[in-house]
């Protein structure tokens, strides 16, 4: 709190979800990941090809959080708010392990 008081800009907490990127040999085997991903609730993966042919599969989770906290040096929050925020993100985490 001290630190978030004697900001002059704006400060975002931001919680960024799992993410894992998996090389893969063929185009089914990416597919495969894919489904596998999709049906565990990883509902933003994909799969991506390079112009090389490199295949990429991304396996990408939904629990983001990214909320303001001050504006221009203002305060925007409660401390509860934040300690709110800091219970919610490692609720996020937990989902993430």
């Amino acid at each position: 709190m001290t630190a978030l008081e004697k900001a002059t800009g704006d400060v975002v907490f931001k919680f960024e979800p799992f993410v894992l990127h998996v090389l893969c040999q063929e185009l089914k085997d990416a597919q495969l990941l894919h489904s596998v991903a999709v049906d565990s609730g990883f509902r933003n993966s994909g799969i991506t090809v390079g112009r090389g042919g490199k295949i990429t599969m991304a396996v990408r989770s939904t629990h983001c959080l990214e909320v303001p906290l001050s504006h221009k040096g203002r305060l925007m929050v409660s401390e509860e708010y934040i300690e709110f925020l800091v219970h919610v993100a490692n609720q996020k985490m937990e989902e993430n392990i």
